[in-house]
């Protein structure tokens, strides 16, 4: 499987992603949704390269212009709740494309360890689209997995592309382990080598989640 680390070579991307990890600058939400927003219409224009085109004709007031015009149909799957922010952005860009969410979180045991637990999915039909799949965060890749595995429901897309903004090395391995490598290709803007015993990316930046809406009550 094909991985695009788009932060390996110099980009105002790297930039962006630096102003998340930041502890000074993260605290004003507004500007943290706005960076995730700002990365993802970045790596959607990324995207945007691989996808195929078709030359139209497009009457100006003074002729014919002959442009190639994108010619697949694209779903933009957003895992909730960290994921909208990273889908306002993607959508940005690719603006004619269909949406899907998936909810999807971590159940805790009494042992720390934890089960990733489905409670929402809405997608229209898949079959011949492009789907992208954006969580902004994959640190053990089981939680984009699931919810891979979940939206496939719905049809069999063409290509999926994940997209994270902060993958751990962790994470990217589990995807390739259990997705064929012909089926899907990750896009991610940095890799963290290290996970805490709760799955937590190190250095990372935190929960996006809560950052980007406010803390959450605990159940």
């Amino acid at each position: 499987m094909i991985i695009h680390h788009l932060g390996k070579s110099n980009s105002i991307i790297n930039q962006y992603v630096a102003e998340l990890r930041d502890v000074d600058i993260q605290t004003e939400s507004w500007r943290f949704r706005r960076n995730v927003e700002r990365i993802s219409e970045l790596m959607a224009y990324e995207i945007s390269k691989t996808l195929e085109y078709e030359e139209k004709e497009v009457s100006t007031p003074l002729g014919i212009a002959n442009v190639p015009m994108l010619t697949q149909k694209l779903v933009i799957a957003s895992v909730l709740r960290a994921g909208l922010c990273m889908q306002n952005g993607i959508l940005n860009i690719f603006d004619k494309a269909e949406n899907a969410f998936v909810a999807a979180y971590r159940k805790y045991g009494k042992d720390e360890g934890f089960k990733i637990q489905l409670e929402y999915v809405t997608c229209p039909d898949l079959s011949n689209k492009i789907l992208i799949v954006a969580d902004p965060m994959l640190a053990t890749g089981a939680s984009i997995v699931e919810a891979w595995n979940a939206l496939r429901q719905y049809g069999d897309p063409i290509h999926t592309y994940f997209v994270s903004i902060i993958s751990a090395e962790e994470g990217v391995q589990y995807i390739q382990r259990f997705i064929p490598a012909d089926r899907a290709s990750i896009w991610v803007a940095a890799i963290d080598q290290e996970l805490t015993a709760r799955a937590y990316i190190v250095p990372g930046l935190g929960d996006v989640g809560d950052l980007a809406f406010g803390d959450k009550l605990q159940s």
